[in-house]
């Protein structure tokens, strides 16, 4: 992994917050700053297909919209949760980093656990210059 943009230990952390969260449902994790993206994990059954590069550049506009939902009587933005045919997409932003997992079917309340854990290692995980 010549081209990684984060180190073993926070990779191991972010696949440990899903795969303890979400099990089997998972389907891959993808770590995102405003200028890098890296795949940290794929389930074996999944090909390699996904354009990271596309799913990036829209994935990114969290770190900027984020703002738009500040003092909102609906509190705190937490996360972002797409539907798609085959599964889920959940990104969770903190500070100046991200992630956006992939899973199959599970519950809002599974979700919120996801939230809740990968917020906890993004915020361990803070870039020095974020």
């Amino acid at each position: 992994m010549d081209d990684t943009i984060i180190d073993e230990t926070f990779a191991d952390e972010l696949r440990s917050a899903c795969r303890t969260t979400v099990g089997d449902e998972l389907r891959s994790i993808t770590y995102l700053t405003e200028e890098d993206v890296e795949q940290v994990y794929l389930r074996s059954d999944l090909d390699r297909t996904a354009d990271l590069i596309g799913f990036a550049e829209h994935e990114r506009r969290g770190f900027h919209s984020q703002s738009a939902y500040r003092n909102t009587q609906l509190g705190e933005y937490e996360a972002t949760i797409r539907m798609f045919e085959n599964g889920y997409l959940s990104r969770v932003i903190r500070g100046s980093h991200g992630v956006w997992v992939t899973t199959d079917n599970m519950s809002m309340e599974r979700f919120e656990e996801l939230t809740s854990a990968l917020s906890a290692v993004l915020e361990d995980h803070e870039p020095a210059d974020g």
